[in-house]
């Protein structure tokens, strides 16, 4: 029996632009703080390349303009060049010009950049939930085929717990996908399996179970995600934070690589595209 191909992703952006450290660090100062993600970004493609396998990257506009060398080096390797927004603004800050504005910027830089289709988009922690589906109406509207921005569960920064949790062409989007974050049900929840914080915290086993539990009972592929940041133990330490953001950041830093070895190993997987886009 051929084993389901999972979908793999990275968020591309640097450990100072996460949405916990908004209180912490001003996008103003974005400039002047040393940038790691070119290097991680660089460790993580030599990882794939050892593996065997393709990935979807969701980058941020701001990103890609600083280190265009770093996108070409993604394309070069024959992964997905997808869309993260342009500097990581939660579309819960946002009014619907102003995500327009930033959806569409972000699409137009990328594609210039690759000379590629752009085809997918993540919004910053998963900011797109009942409160605001006309964001991917205006995905739709700007030429995104999919989205895969929408966690279905109760989280206290995010989560629409009533969302399908596998792909779905939304009623007020002609023409996108929606490709939710992946879950697994234990009694009557819904719980996380998709990459993340979670995977740093429970040991490697039960993220293997959880996938495994999806591919075959639920007979499905899987949607994971991780950051650059993530495998980057030494990263300077943010001064100043909440007990719960240092821990949700900093936890389990330098076992993130061993388990995402482990994680490529024991599944296949494709960029998103691959595994939920028919052909154009």
């Amino acid at each position: 029996m051929n084993p389901v191909i999972n979908a793999m992703s990275v968020d591309v952006e640097d450990y100072f632009q996460v949405s916990a450290f908004e209180p912490y660090v001003h996008r103003e100062d974005w400039e002047r703080i040393p940038a790691r993600v070119e290097a991680n970004l660089d460790r993580i493609l030599a990882l794939f390349d050892q593996a065997g396998i393709r990935a979807t990257f969701f980058t941020l506009g701001w990103i890609a303009e600083r280190h265009p060398g770093m996108v070409r080096r993604i394309l070069e390797q024959g992964h997905e060049l997808a869309s993260h927004g342009w500097s990581h603004v939660r579309v819960t800050q946002q009014d619907r010009a102003a995500f327009r504005a930033d959806v569409t910027r972000t699409k137009a830089l990328l594609e210039d950049l690759s000379g590629t289709p752009v085809l997918g988009y993540r919004a910053a922690s998963y900011s797109i939930g009942a409160a605001n589906l006309w964001a991917l109406e205006e995905l739709a509207a700007a030429g995104y085929r999919y989205s895969s921005s929408i966690f279905p569960i109760r989280h206290d920064l995010y989560g629409m717990p009533e969302a399908p949790r596998f792909p779905f062409h939304p009623d007020n989007a002609r023409g996108l996908l929606e490709i939710p974050m992946t879950t697994f049900i234990l009694g009557t929840r819904r719980l996380p399996c998709a990459g993340g914080g979670w995977f740093r915290l429970l040991p490697y086993a039960v993220t293997r179970w959880a996938i495994r539990r999806v591919n075959r009972r639920d007979a499905r592929p899987a949607v994971f995600y991780f950051h650059p940041w993530e495998i980057d133990p030494d990263q300077p330490r943010q001064p100043g934070l909440d007990a719960r953001t240092r821990f949700r950041h900093y936890l389990n830093l330098r076992r993130t690589e061993d388990r995402l070895r482990r994680l490529l190993a024991d599944f296949a997987w494709a960029p998103l595209r691959d595994v939920f886009l028919e052909p154009a």
